[in-house]
């Protein structure tokens, strides 16, 4: 029997999704985007999740869209609205979160793998990776949230730059635009990837959740009101275990023992 296009593993508060068509570059089909809807929705329904890892299986993170697979099709944008109707909805699952979400990413991230870059919270990249929107290339526009995330990463002129140009970034050049978090060694990236999720996993997810929340709301928000969700968040956070914990742990100067939102 085949193995799932999405694979998805939950152990000791990490949920490890991997994009699992590496003989296709994890490029998205409608089994795919499916595969990947479901397992945000299992991750949302799962208490105790601390950190989430997106990966892709194989030499690649992720190629796009399954381009010869639309090519075959007889009814193209049908073919693209099937895809889409579950490619987005794990796009926004995994916006809504309130664990981390980092991807591990190598090979490439084209097309929809680099809008699931852009809206990662962190991202750890290979040094051999290269990025690029392609959709243009094809005819086609941009998708996977790709046009909201990008913007807010890295501007609206270098956004724009990608999508009309296709232009090729290094990991360097994603990491100086701000796309990548860290640029790792090839050889390095999983074992780094362990271990930066591993710190991230031990960390406040209550915290963390909240930060997420405030960073993102702030681009719509008047500083008059942002100001007051920080306070509100503060306070909040205040009356948390974790948040105590980490106060405590700050004055008696030892480590904090978080608990996330256990």
């Amino acid at each position: 029997m085949a193995e799932p296009p999405v694979l998805l593993a939950i152990e000791g508060g990490v949920a490890r999704v991997t994009l699992n068509r590496p003989e296709a570059a994890n490029a998205i089909n409608v089994a795919l985007a499916r595969g990947l809807d479901e397992a945000v929705q299992r991750i949302a329904e799962t208490d105790g999740i601390r950190a989430v890892v997106l990966a892709g299986a194989g030499e690649r993170f992720c190629g796009g869209g399954d381009v010869r697979s639309f090519a075959a099709s007889s009814d193209l944008g049908g073919m693209l609205e099937e895809v889409l109707t579950s490619l987005h909805p794990a796009v926004a699952g995994l916006g809504e979160l309130d664990a981390p979400v980092v991807a591990s990413v190598q090979g490439s991230a084209a097309g929809a793998g680099l809008a699931l870059v852009a809206g990662a919270d962190l991202v750890l990249a290979a040094y051999s990776t290269k990025f690029v929107m392609a959709y243009t290339g094809i005819g086609l526009v941009p998708d996977g949230g790709s046009t909201w995330y990008l913007p807010r990463v890295v501007g609206t002129r270098r956004a724009l730059e990608l999508a009309l140009t296709n232009w090729v970034l290094t990991a360097e050049e994603a990491h100086a635009w701000g796309l990548v978090t860290r640029v790792l060694p090839d050889s390095e990236l999983a074992e780094k990837t362990d271990a930066f999720v591993a710190q991230i996993a031990a960390g406040p997810t209550g915290a963390y959740a909240a930060a997420k929340r405030l960073i993102r709301s702030s681009a719509t928000m008047s500083l008059e009101n942002q100001l007051a969700l920080e306070a509100s968040e503060m306070v909040a956070a205040g009356g948390t275990a974790d948040g105590v914990e980490g106060v405590r742990a700050f004055a008696e100067k030892r480590q904090p023992r978080f608990r996330g939102s256990e």
